[in-house]
């Protein structure tokens, strides 16, 4: 017999019970939608959290002090709370080979206050280096300059959280705020940056000169600082991490490579990625058991259905049909029946995706090679789960398959 004929009888014979065959179909249509769902979803949250990293700017080295590994002698000044110092920043700068740009960070809070409305919000002290850094754009008015910093200035930069909070429809640029009482001029909003990789609020913070913030913000017991570098280039990263560490070294006797934490956004980078592949290989494990099952039915269906037709069998051998026949033309209805439900599921796990993202503001993204995935999957278990119904039909005897009631 040629295929074609083949192919011809096993679409009759699915469509004489309809019912029957969307039946068996159906563990392969949940199976493959809840695959493409789950690997959409999974690969919506990689695409946010690489949004999110790149967010915080550009070829970023994040330089911390280990406070763990920190001794008391090792220490900086009592006062201090650190072992970094401005002084690191310029060296830093001045000394590392492909720098471009560098910043001391303070990081404090506060209440804000604007005639009657209040709001706490975080606030940096910060070197005019870090809008580089962070590519912060100014949306309206201006950021603050050398100069202010240099002075002391009591001025600042708001992102859109404050501004929408403390300001409304008013217009913030050239207005004084109170951060713990304390007058600051408005200079400038922030263009929105959204959620960072931790899940905070980029928006809801204030810039201010590292100097004003040291003066007039922070505790005199701790004043802990970290450094914001950013690298010419993607290839000077690392060379840059390392150069760092040594000056750091040897810029503060006594310590060693564990006083110091010099991290990159591919560190991080790196990190969410073996989350976000261990969460979307997770789900789609769990996703895939819906396939085995529906493979199973297949095979459950498959041997009735061999079992309900051993005399049509018989009388397909009579007249010429050979073993190969049977055996294709079985294996065939499988692989159809796993095909059709693959296709169907592909457009249900799409548009489930996609009802996901529009109800819960989730990112998901339906790649192609997931497509392809859930239909290869799908067409191995079809042959897989059809092939043994299918071997026991072409081995039936022919007489006792014709003697059959």
């Amino acid at each position: 017999m040629s295929l074609f004929s083949i192919i011809r009888i096993a679409i009759k014979s699915l469509t004489r019970n309809t019912t029957r065959t969307f039946l068996t179909m159906l563990g392969i249509i949940i199976g493959v939608a809840a695959v493409i769902t789950m690997l959409a979803i999974g690969q919506g949250a990689k695409k946010i959290v690489d949004e999110q990293i790149n967010s915080m700017g550009t070829n970023v080295i994040i330089v911390t002090v280990n406070f763990a590994a920190s001794s008391g002698s090792a220490r900086g000044d009592a006062g201090s709370g650190s072992l970094l110092e401005v002084a690191d920043v310029e060296a830093i700068r001045n000394s590392v080979d492909g720098i471009l740009y560098a910043s001391p960070v303070y990081t404090t809070g506060g209440q804000i206050k604007f005639e009657g409305q209040n709001w706490r919000a975080g606030i940096m002290g910060v070197d005019v280096d870090y809008f580089n850094i962070r590519d912060m754009q100014i949306e309206s008015g201006e950021p603050f300059y050398r100069s202010d910093v240099v002075s002391g200035n009591k001025v600042c930069v708001i992102g859109q959280t404050v501004a929408a909070n403390l300001f409304s429809n008013t217009d913030p640029v050239g207005k004084t705020i109170r951060i713990r009482n304390i007058p600051f001029k408005v200079n400038g909003v922030l263009k929105a940056k959204g959620q960072n990789a931790m899940g905070s609020d980029q928006d809801d913070v204030i810039l201010a000169p590292y100097t004003t913030t040291y003066a007039r913000l922070l505790g005199n017991h701790w004043r802990s600082m970290m450094i914001l570098v950013s690298a010419e280039s993607k290839e000077r990263i690392a060379l840059a991490q390392q150069d760092i560490l040594d000056l750091l070294q040897s810029r503060h006797r006594g310590t060693t490579s564990e006083h110091f934490v010099v991290r990159t956004q591919t560190d991080i980078a790196q990190a969410a990625d073996t989350v976000s592949n261990t969460l979307t290989i997770l789900l789609a494990s769990i996703a895939g058991i819906s396939l085995l099952v529906g493979g199973i039915g297949i095979m459950n269906i498959m041997l009735v259905s061999v079992t309900e037709r051993i005399k049509e069998i018989g009388i397909r051998m009579a007249v010429g049909a050979g073993k190969r026949d049977v055996l294709l033309q079985f294996i065939i209805e499988a692989v159809m029946i796993s095909f059709i439900g693959g296709i169907i599921g592909i457009f249900l796990g799409w548009g489930a995706a996609k009802t996901v993202g529009h109800y819960m503001k989730w990112s998901v993204a339906v790649t192609p090679w997931s497509v392809m995935l859930s239909v290869s999957f799908s067409w191995i278990i079809g042959v897989f789960f059809g092939w043994y119904p299918a071997k026991k039909a072409s081995t039936l005897n022919l007489i006792d398959a014709l003697r059959y009631e």
